[in-house]
């Protein structure tokens, strides 16, 4: 079985959130998304800024990270959006054959 990973990204707003959520599952490239409001402190070309965000989780197949990846770049707002993969070390083997059958295609 391949591995459970989670795509974690940052946007401004709850609609755009929840519109990346729907196409990473309409995709079949995420089978869970969690979103969270949180508070963002970064500095961005040289400023310090601090805004209200929402992070995104996807829990994916790692053998989809990269389409995945592609999907949020192509509908993401943000000039240089964060996009990370977090490997899980280990899976409860009923969740990893859950999100494995909730993410095939074809």
């Amino acid at each position: 079985m391949s591995g459970v990973s989670i795509l974690v990204t940052t946007i401004d707003s709850d609609e755009k959130a929840r519109a990346l959520a729907h196409a990473a599952l309409a995709e079949k490239l995420a089978a869970c998304v969690q979103i969270t409001p949180i508070s963002s402190l970064y500095v961005w070309k040289g400023a310090c800024c601090e805004e209200s965000e929402f992070r995104i989780e996807m829990k994916h197949r790692t053998e989809d990270y990269a389409a995945l990846a592609a999907l949020v770049r192509r509908l993401h707002s943000y000039e240089t959006p964060e996009i990370l993969r977090v490997d899980a070390a280990d899976t409860d083997p009923a969740y990893a054959a859950w999100l494995r059958e909730s993410t095939q295609r074809g």
